[in-house]
């Protein structure tokens, strides 16, 4: 028998890096886990990923153990640096930040795929071109 679901949290972590200051400490310490141990884990299964930020998907349960899932990096923060931008444009319709070409849309979708609600890669290339377009990254054929 499944054991009893307290909650649920997504946190997104630098990984290989986490620690149990803040966020970590504040998500997790209401729920009453032990947060060095998740630090621990969640340090070794993202220590070949550095520099990524790495989201983590969290199931507590009832008995205060807890299982993650790791998700792939953010959309916007692999557009971003295959831009080479520091940051999106605040005025994505005039600013341009940084131009990528469709080879690169097309890799961060295969890579983006599992998390996308898409069909298929030309579904997940849509979504990461909109992406782009509101972050003020231009899409070179």
């Amino acid at each position: 028998m499944a054991k009893p679901i307290k909650t649920t949290l997504t946190i997104q972590l630098p990984a290989g890096k986490a620690t149990a200051a803040p966020p970590v400490g504040t998500a997790l310490g209401p729920h009453g886990i032990n947060i060095g141990d998740f630090v621990k884990r969640y340090n070794e299964a993202t220590g070949s990923m550095s520099g990524e930020i790495v989201p983590v998907f969290i199931t507590i349960f009832e008995d205060r153990s807890f299982e993650f899932k790791l998700k792939t990096p953010p959309a916007s923060d692999m557009l971003r640096k295959a831009a080479g931008a520091e940051k999106g444009s605040g005025v994505p319709n005039k600013k341009k930040v940084g131009v990528i070409s469709a080879e690169d849309v097309r890799k961060i979708a295969e890579r983006k795929m599992e998390d996308l609600n898409a069909n298929s890669v030309d579904a997940a290339e849509q979504i990461i071109r909109g992406t782009a377009r509101s972050m003020g990254i231009e899409v070179k054929k």
